[in-house]
């Protein structure tokens, strides 16, 4: 560990739960990285729904991990844990973390970062792990995405969305988003979506059916569940694969599994924050073989939308709060 380290940094953070105006700035102690882990000087931390509903006070830190808000950062490793490898130390790197991102400094498992390659700015390498992360497992690995297949995607200008839709699109899969207005249909459309349904103004149940010719689409990543449940398991052909990340619509679906038996559709769904440590890294060695090597290449970046210094994370939180961006809103801690 490098002896350089000043023992205390700035968070954003608060002290009671709430609304956006809850965070501020505090000083606390800087974390000393446990066996396995490094210690990452933060350049840039992104900023994610989950961080808006950890302040909010419904997703606590799993245990162990840090009480500061922020799943993914980019930056140095500047000190080593016992047994990480010696390699890293001094290396640029972005990495999901289980929380601590927004702060000067974060401890991160050495298994969850993934090497910054030339041309990769900063601010988008940390825009990078938490979504494509979570796409990556929710789409190609529960979902079992294929070529040729055909993916609704709900939310397609979000971070989330935004990352399916260049994913989906590169490992050869037609997709369709769903968006709240016609603006937010021609960015996804941009991003490189197939399809865009204004579902303001249209049902997006009738429009799949038209799109596909009455087939349906193989695979439904929904960031909404409630009553958006059963209209997306209409959506769905026969065989047909229904992958839940969140319920920004409502904890509770109810729908016919009579259809469910007769059509042998699959549900599922999953939350990658509490997952292990060791189920991360083996994430992080997937995403790395057959992932990463687009982000080399410079085929695949994260689409951006704002950059708040950590001072001002608060309104960080009110612009995603308010549903206007377009893409990934990250923080500037270094």
């Amino acid at each position: 560990m490098t002896d350089t380290l000043p023992e205390t940094m700035q968070a954003a953070h608060y002290e009671g739960t709430g609304g956006p105006e809850v965070l501020h700035l505090m000083t606390v102690p800087v974390p000393a990285p446990q066996a396995g882990e490094v210690l990452i000087k933060v350049a840039f931390a992104g900023v994610n729904r989950p961080d808006v509903i950890q302040r909010q006070g419904f997703y606590p830190p799993p245990p162990g991990a840090s009480p500061l808000i922020g799943l993914e950062v980019s930056g140095e490793v500047v000190a080593l844990g016992e047994g990480a490898d010696p390699g890293l130390l001094g290396k640029q790197v972005c990495a999901l973390t289980p929380g601590g991102g927004y702060a000067q400094y974060c401890r991160v498992p050495a298994g969850h970062c993934l090497p910054i390659p030339d041309g990769l700015p900063l601010d988008q390498a940390a825009a990078l792990p938490e979504t494509l992360f979570t796409v990556w497992h929710n789409v190609f690995e529960r979902g079992y995405a294929r070529e040729g297949e055909t993916i609704l995607v709900h939310g397609g200008t979000s971070g989330i969305g935004s990352m399916a839709i260049m994913l989906g699109k590169h490992f050869g899969l037609t997709v369709i988003v769903t968006c709240g207005g016609a603006d937010k249909c021609a960015e996804a459309l941009k991003i490189g979506a197939d399809h865009a349904i204004d579902y303001k103004a249209q049902d997006f149940v009738e429009e799949v059916a038209r799109i596909t010719g009455g087939k349906g689409v193989e695979l439904v990543l929904d960031m909404v569940a409630g009553d958006y449940v059963p209209r997306n398991l209409k959506c769905l052909a026969d065989d047909g694969r229904h992958v839940t990340i969140a319920v920004q619509g409502g904890l509770q679906a109810t729908i016919n599994m009579a259809e469910v038996m007769r059509r042998r559709l699959h549900l599922t769904g999953s939350t990658l924050r509490p997952r292990s440590d060791a189920f991360k890294t083996m994430l992080a060695q997937e995403i790395a073989q057959h992932a990463w090597p687009l982000v080399v290449a410079g085929k695949l970046r994260p689409v951006m939308d704002r950059a708040f210094p950590l001072a001002e994370a608060a309104a960080a939180h009110a612009r995603m709060e308010a549903g206007a961006h377009i893409g990934k809103i990250v923080l500037k801690v270094g």
